[in-house]
């Protein structure tokens, strides 16, 4: 890690590991700059690499943020950017029209779009200034108040809400055409990947600080094989997902439909994060369940990510079917 990458690494833990879950929780990352990292400036961003990007978004996944950060800073503003669309300030999120029953119909005079249709379970849509709804080349912009919200939740008490449209009538100056095909699946993957290491890194943590304190028959728990082992498995998967999504990202920045490395990447997480959870409860026993317990503030987390944007089956099986149609399978897997 480079002596710019520590800063900003450095600066966005120290900022988030402050940040409070109140209204101005936004406005404190976003006046920095944090939420548009990788976004060239020219096009509304902050500058930086998609790399940087992932350093941030890791490290509000590490100290559990209550904002829609992988939303705006991964899905809803490059999208816009690439659509060469202004980027609204205060929180984006992103629903996938793909493969849905929304419906859209043009006006007879060109100016406008209608909307119908349903879209379910669009993470944090009650606190967006504004929904991005994406198709596999087309980008519209709607204003939350224009649609109907049913709210929901996932494991972690994160905002997972359906919305419904009726009529919604948008202006074409908020629809945008992408230079190329959207697979918003995978991109959602990988910032779900992203954020599972840094909540597996969290667990980490955790499990070391507790297995330090804690004794059983006047001594640390953590001089037990048995714990020690637990530790030691935790932290190799909690590397194994940080090399992983570190490239996957950087192969992704070369292939923005996606690339084989981010199914790579989020079978590991997915996977990961089942195994460090397991063990992270295992040695915290049961405070580590408790509502006080900081640990289920990263463990409910990787539960509830891992099975977001496509579990490790479907994605074990969409890099298996690639991976039987290329020339050299082996090569294909080996240089992931």
């Amino acid at each position: 890690m480079n002596t710019e990458t520590k800063l900003l690494s450095d600066t966005a833990h120290q900022v988030f590991g402050a940040l409070t879950d109140g209204a101005d929780a936004w406005q404190q990352i976003e006046v920095m700059g944090l939420t548009r990292i990788g976004i060239p400036e020219h096009l509304g961003g902050s500058g930086g690499t998609t790399d940087q990007a992932r350093i941030v978004l890791r490290a509000a996944a590490y100290h559990a943020a209550r904002i829609p950060l992988a939303e705006t800073l991964w899905l809803a503003a490059p999208i816009l950017a690439d659509a060469r669309m202004p980027i609204p300030d205060g929180p984006l999120t992103i629903a996938n029209a793909t493969g849905g029953d929304l419906r859209v119909h043009a006006s007879r005079d060109g100016s406008s779009l209608r909307l119908d249709g349903t879209l379910n379970r669009v993470p944090w849509a009650r606190r967006a200034t504004r929904i991005v709804i994406a198709t596999d080349e087309r980008v519209c912009l709607i204003e939350p108040n224009t649609c109907t919200i049913t709210e929901g939740e996932n494991l972690a008490g994160e905002p997972r809400d359906d919305i419904r449209l009726d009529g919604v009538t948008i202006d074409t100056d908020d629809v945008g055409t992408l230079p190329y095909r959207l697979n918003l699946r995978s991109r959602g993957a990988l910032a779900r990947s992203i954020q599972i290491s840094g909540a597996a890194q969290r667990a980490l943590d955790h499990s070391v600080e507790y297995a330090g304190q804690r004794t059983q028959f006047g001594r640390p728990i953590a001089q037990f094989q048995a714990v020690q082992q637990h530790l030691a498995q935790i932290a190799g998967e909690a590397t194994i997902l940080d090399v992983s999504v570190a490239s996957a990202t950087r192969k992704a920045a070369e292939r923005p439909d996606g690339s084989p490395a981010i199914a790579a990447a989020r079978i590991n997480a997915c996977r990961g994060a089942g195994v460090v959870a397991e063990l992270a409860h295992q040695i915290h026993g049961a405070i580590g369940t408790t509502h006080e317990h900081q640990l289920r503030l990263a463990t409910t987390r990787l539960w509830s990510w891992r099975e977001e944007f496509g579990n490790e089956t479907e994605w074990s099986r969409t890099l298996g079917n690639t991976a039987t149609g290329a020339d050299d399978p082996w090569h294909f897997i080996t240089a992931l």
